[in-house]
C-alpha cells in the first residue's frame, strides 16, 4: 500500500487523490493499527460503502463491524451526499450521528462530522468507496483516508461518470508507482 508520508510525486492533485490505505472490505481494516496511529474517530460513507446503492439494508457483517468500532471506543459518524430523509433513517437505524447532503469533497460536511465527534482531523479516518468524494475530501482536511472497494456496481448516474475519471486517475497513480 502507498506510504502517504513520503509524498505523492510532488504533484498536489496526486497527493490529494492518494488514499492512505486501499482495502477490499471492512474486514481488511486493522482497528488495532488505527488505534496505534492515534485514530479515535471514523467517518463512514453510506452508499456502496456500508449499504449497496439503492438499498436500505445494512449487511449483518457490516453492522457487526460498525458495532465493533464503537465497542473499541471509536466515535463514528455517517457522512453522505444523499438526501436528509434517507441518511437520517439509516443513521437512526444504526444509532449513529450523521451528516446528509455533505457535498463531498467540500470540507463542510467533514467538518460537521468532526464537530459531532468532538475530534481534530488528525484523530479521524474516513472510509469511502470514491476517490473524488471520500478520499479527496478527507485528504483536503488531513484525515486518514481509507479507500474501500464498492459493494455494488449499481450506482447513481453521476457516480458512474465519476468512476470513469476515477479509472483514469488510478491508472496515472499506478503508473507513477504511487498506489498498487
Amino acid at each position: 500500500c502507498y506510504n502517504f508520508k513520503k509524498g505523492c510525486g510532488g504533484v498536489f492533485l496526486f497527493r490529494l487523490l492518494c488514499p492512505r490505505q486501499m482495502v477490499d472490505g471492512f474486514d481488511d481494516i486493522d482497528l488495532t493499527e488505527l488505534t496505534r496511529l492515534g485514530i479515535r474517530g471514523i467517518i463512514v460513507d453510506i452508499d456502496n460503502t456500508i449499504i449497496p446503492w439503492g438499498s436500505d439494508v445494512v449487511d449483518a457483517r457490516i453492522r457487526l463491524w460498525l458495532d465493533e468500532l464503537q465497542a473499541q471506543g471509536f466515535k463514528v459518524c455517517l457522512v453522505s451526499n444523499n438526501k436528509n430523509k434517507r441518511v437520517k433513517a439509516i443513521g437512526e437505524r444504526l444509532s449513529m450521528p450523521f451528516v446528509a447532503r455533505a457535498l463531498k469533497p467540500a470540507k463542510a460536511g467533514f467538518r460537521q462530522a468532526l464537530d459531532h465527534m468532538g475530534l481534530p482531523p488528525s484523530q479521524v479516518a474516513v472510509i469511502g468507496d470514491q476517490l473524488f468524494t471520500d478520499v479527496l475530501g478527507g485528504n483536503r482536511l488531513g484525515l486518514y483516508t481509507i479507500w474501500v472497494r464498492p459493494l455494488s456496481s449499481r450506482e447513481f448516474i453521476g457516480t458512474k461518470v465519476h468512476r470513469q475519471f476515477e479509472k483514469i486517475a488510478v491508472r496515472l497513480l499506478r503508473a507513477k508507482g504511487l498506489i498498487k
